[in-house]
């Protein structure tokens, strides 16, 4: 092969490999393209924001274009996942720049999960009286966070009351907070308000601007949704 061939190969090979690396990479951006998830359902929004048994735990703006909703146990893991990893993304780039209002409601599945979300609803230092957000959020995110810790222990109780005492219980505002019939009535009228008014089945549920969504989303996926709304 002359020296004049050889060059021309070798344009040739740097081009091809240019020309298949300029596809690849609009083939990764129209991969990268988030799709928008399907909803479940319709929902009448002015019903899902009329409070229920429980004062709203809410953040953001009450005049922000996207109301969320989320219906979660704290026992569940898809709901574990999404606040460990997607929420605080979704708090500073929506919550906090007033283009959403994110409301917490409980739907437990089974007794440790109302247990866990009694524990967030009472005020550590008085148990009688209810928890503000800013003790409320903090509570859930530790929860959540430590969760493999306390939902599957064998002495539930006692692991609870771990993961309590650092939000500042005492054994007896614990056990005073846990013996609170009327409040863990309104934690399941909670939940039954959402299953029978809302059609929510399972956890996380997310009610956004009339629509329901069913299960985990990612940040970006999150995003696309509400950017679709705004």
């Amino acid at each position: 092969m002359r020296i004049s061939e050889m060059q021309l190969t070798k344009r040739q090979l740097l081009g091809g490999v240019a020309a298949a690396t300029a596809s690849m990479a609009v083939y990764g951006t129209a991969q990268a393209a988030v799709e928008i998830p399907k909803p479940d359902g319709d929902v009448d929004m002015a019903k899902v924001m009329t409070p229920g048994a429980l004062p709203e735990m809410a953040l953001g703006k009450t005049d922000a274009p996207v109301k969320i909703v989320e219906y979660m146990s704290m026992t569940c893991p898809h709901c574990a996942h999404f606040h460990n990893t997607t929420f605080d993304t979704i708090k500073q780039k929506y919550i906090d720049t007033g283009k959403v209002e994110f409301i917490l409601r409980e739907f437990p599945f089974d007794p440790r999960a109302a247990a866990a979300f009694m524990l967030a609803r009472c005020n550590p230092q008085k148990p009688e009286e209810l928890a503000t957000p800013e003790q409320y959020f903090p509570m859930v995110a530790m929860l959540f966070k430590q969760q493999q810790v306390w939902a599957a222990a064998d002495d539930g109780r006692a692991a609870l009351l771990q993961m309590s005492k650092l939000a500042g219980f005492t054994e007896d505002s614990f056990t005073k907070c846990l013996t609170n019939q009327k409040l863990l009535d309104e934690v399941n009228a909670t939940r039954e308000r959402g299953s029978k008014d809302f059609g929510v089945n399972a956890t996380p549920t997310f009610l956004i601007n009339g629509k329901r969504y069913s299960g985990d989303m990612p940040v970006d996926t999150m995003s696309a949704l509400i950017d679709s709304l705004l």
